[in-house]
């Protein structure tokens, strides 16, 4: 059994901003599979479905944002599952839109549902997709700018983005966390991305 984690916050005001990518993907893999996702007693959301010829357990955990850590924890205790198969996706204002990128392990950084969620399970040894939504506008708040939504011309550069994050998903469950950063840490920004203004919410 895998358990993907998808980061974000609950509601409508949240559901298209840049904090929520992770739901997005979430979202994504749970209609690919005609799921629906249902309220459990973990303070999350989830489905059970199968990818890449394995079960697996699609997650938003209910909490705000820096609760996260809740939810996957009883997830983590009340399923049983291994660390190393505990998947979790996350939007990253150091990584620029239009690029994904994979950990095996590491420290959560600043974001604070990965925050959570280390301070929680107590351990920093799980594999995580980043989802680029930088970078941060020059006078900025960054609490202000993850909370926003997308511009509309960032859209199709998310698709992209879901896309690969997508693809991750399926290659670190077939052949490994290695194969997967040999694959996707490397590649480079779509063209695209170039004609993007940073311009101030």
């Amino acid at each position: 059994m895998w358990i993907i984690v998808g980061l974000g916050n609950p509601g409508k005001k949240y559901a298209f901003s840049r904090h929520n990518v992770g739901f997005a993907l979430i979202q994504r893999l749970a209609d690919k599979n005609s799921v629906k996702l249902k309220k459990r007693k973990y303070s999350a959301k989830a489905a059970q479905v199968e990818l890449a010829n394995s079960p697996a357990l699609l997650v938003k955990p209910w909490t705000y944002m820096n609760r996260s850590g809740v939810a996957v924890t009883g997830i983590i205790e009340g399923m049983g599952v291994n660390l190393d198969r505990v998947l979790v996706v996350y939007d990253d204002l150091d990584i620029p839109l239009g690029e994904v990128r994979i950990r095996k392990a590491g420290g959560p950084g600043t974001h604070k549902g990965m925050v959570s969620i280390v301070q929680e399970i107590g351990s920093t040894e799980f594999p995580r997709i980043r989802i680029g939504i930088g970078p941060l506008p020059p006078g900025v708040d960054a609490t202000d700018y993850v909370l926003d939504d997308f511009q509309k011309e960032e859209n199709p550069i998310l698709e992209d983005c879901l896309i690969m994050a997508e693809e991750a998903v399926d290659l670190i469950m077939k052949s490994g966390v290695d194969e997967a950063m040999n694959r996707f840490n490397r590649r480079p920004a779509p063209p695209q991305l170039q004609g993007i203004s940073e311009t101030e919410e």
